[in-house]
């Protein structure tokens, strides 16, 4: 079976589209139609249900994806033995949260560029539930997560570090002159920019703040750092971020930071397929990040 098939499958499986899937793989939206038309012919049996939404696995064709990227991991990995310069190169697709993109990942990938010219990343802003999702499907090769907990059956997550998070408000807001800490009962009364449903941290000061007696906070939720931060800097309420996110806004007085309870460091989680063949560019990115936090 020619390998190229199944790649072509693959690369359909996880995008839905055939002309998405023909974008990707550089190729004429008719020469994907001919590739899954061959392999349905070799196998005998339908793949994809052509759906206006979209093409949409069959039983067999999931049944076949599994084998497939099994299948397309070991030649990945004959090519890679096969590879006698020992020079590591390649493509490595990262999911990490916003807040990493642009506060700690542009020195791992300054350091990468110098120790490895030839491995090229490409860095995807996602939250938690995207990140998985592209890991299982093979969109991602390695994930960032910001998480206390991970339980995932068939993804690793191993923790490297650790993000302090902070309170922060507007320098005029009232809690910004305050020395003694605010309790959840003060805090609960105010307004919140909390990132998107499934940030670890902001679920659990959702939780906390509604937790508190005659709680009514006003919460609003963001996929950006960068929108909550400004909410927060025009006086329009509170945001709980990590430190690295405001560091330079505290400084310049631009942002104040809130005394109140206190929140526990977010582990920063380095997470790969359970099952899924890492390629040497992928492993090389992974021992420059530990390398980058530890030191």
């Amino acid at each position: 079976m020619d390998t190229r098939l199944l790649h072509t499958f693959t690369t359909l499986a996880r995008t839905g589209s055939f002309t998405a899937a023909a974008a990707e793989l550089h190729l004429a939206q008719s020469t994907v139609t001919v590739h899954i038309r061959t392999l349905e012919r070799e196998l005998g049996t339908r793949l994809f249900d052509r759906l206006p939404t979209g093409a949409v696995l069959t039983e067999s064709g999931r049944r076949l994806l599994e084998g497939a990227e099994d299948v397309l991991d070991a030649v990945a990995r004959l090519r890679a033995h096969c590879d006698s310069d020992g020079v590591v190169r390649g493509h490595v697709r990262v999911g990490t949260p916003e807040s990493l993109c642009s506060t700690r990942l542009p020195g791992v990938m300054a350091a990468l560029r110098t120790s490895h010219p030839e491995v090229d990343v490409a860095l995807h802003a996602a939250g938690t539930a995207e990140c998985l999702e592209g890991l299982r499907s093979g969109r991602l090769d390695v994930a960032l997560l910001l998480e206390g907990e991970a339980d995932f059956p068939d993804v690793t997550a191993e923790p490297i570090a650790r993000e302090p998070l902070t309170l922060v408000c507007a320098p005029h807001h009232p809690l910004a002159a305050r020395t003694r800490a605010a309790t959840w009962e003060e805090l609960a009364p105010e307004s919140f920019f909390l990132l998107e449903q499934g940030c670890s941290y902001s679920d659990e000061l959702e939780r906390r703040l509604l937790a508190a007696p005659g709680a009514r906070p006003r919460l609003t939720r963001f996929g950006s750092v960068d929108a909550a931060r400004s909410c927060v800097a025009a006086g329009l309420g509170l945001a709980l971020l990590p430190l690295t996110t405001v560091e330079e806004q505290v400084r310049q007085g631009r942002l104040a930071q809130v005394r109140g309870p206190r929140f526990t460091d977010v582990p920063v989680l380095l997470a790969r397929h359970r099952r899924r063949w890492a390629a040497p560019a992928a492993q090389t990115f992974a021992q420059e990040l530990v390398r980058h936090w530890s030191g």
